[in-house]
């Protein structure tokens, strides 16, 4: 029986290896190509081990730059990102879970109507109001600025719902127990409400934060300054018609520090992340 039962734990994690494998190998020689020279690169004939040139590599993507469209080095645009999605994450955790906990506890007019006029916002991505959100943003002087990067995007129907199912599970017993206490709204907020929902603004803030960290539409309409593009705006840029031009280590060292701010969150937030998943299902 137990060797049925090792045999039967081995396939799984074979499989699990080998899609491992099938992911990590691309990124394994952008990590290769990124240590190299541009005429291995060009030529066709980059082996699968590491060359000598990765420090030089590294350190002219980050404080020196590319020839090509762009020439701001990389450490700026890592900043640009880190801002917007950071920015990104936090305002739309702090505005969804306070309409949230609004229209859970509170009771108003037309309540109902409000949390299904926020939920129809899902209909209309951001691609479909893009025109009409850069002209209000252009008209309040919002362009080539942190502001314009992220309040535009801030704004999140499913963050609204997501916080909105969780509060409708915190039993009718803690509300009356903080009333016997003389704890108002503010308080049974502080107090109660988010320290039961710091594993699920662990899980959103992940998924926030890799949404801000990858857009690409957004800010490539509101920035027109090299200072203010963000690194996936700068790696499109770094790439020119000509692949001659093109200086591919410096490509493939900042696609792979751009790889590292999102892998960085997930690693250090798993535990949460997992965790805020999983009691949110339940």
């Amino acid at each position: 029986m137990v060797e049925r039962r090792r045999l039967g734990d081995l396939l799984p994690h074979l499989i699990l290896w080998v899609g491992v494998a099938i992911v990590a190998f691309p990124v394994y020689l952008c990590f290769v190509g990124s240590t190299h020279d541009q005429t291995i690169i060009s030529n066709g004939q980059m082996p699968v081990t590491p060359g000598g040139l990765l420090l030089d590599t590294y350190y002219k993507t980050l404080f020196v730059g590319t020839s090509g469209t762009t020439r701001e080095p990389v450490s700026r645009m890592l900043f640009n990102s880190l801002i917007m999605a950071s920015v990104i994450a936090i305002g739309k955790i702090a505005i969804s879970i306070i309409s949230s906990y609004a229209v859970v506890y509170f009771r108003f007019p037309f309540r109902t109507a409000a949390f299904w006029l926020i939920f129809m916002t899902l209909m209309l991505p951001v691609e479909v109001r893009i025109y009409p959100t850069y002209k209000i943003a252009a008209d309040l002087h919002l362009l080539d600025s942190y502001a314009g990067l992220t309040i535009p995007l801030i704004a999140s129907a499913t963050a609204t719902l997501f916080f909105r199912q969780f509060f409708m599970t915190i039993p009718d017993e803690l509300i009356e127990a903080s009333k016997l206490d003389g704890a108002g709204p503010w308080r049974f907020f502080r107090d109660t409400v988010l320290p039961l929902s710091r594993t699920n603004i662990a899980a959103l803030f992940v998924i926030l934060f890799i949404y801000g960290w990858n857009q690409y539409l957004w800010p490539l309409l509101i920035t027109t300054r090299d200072e203010m593009q963000t690194i996936v705006i700068g790696i499109k840029k770094m790439i020119v018609t000509s692949d001659a031009l093109t200086e591919w280590p410096v490509v493939l060292a900042t696609a792979m520090l751009a790889m590292l701010p999102p892998v960085a969150v997930v690693i250090l937030m798993q535990r949460w992340f997992v965790k805020g998943l999983v009691e949110t299902e339940k």
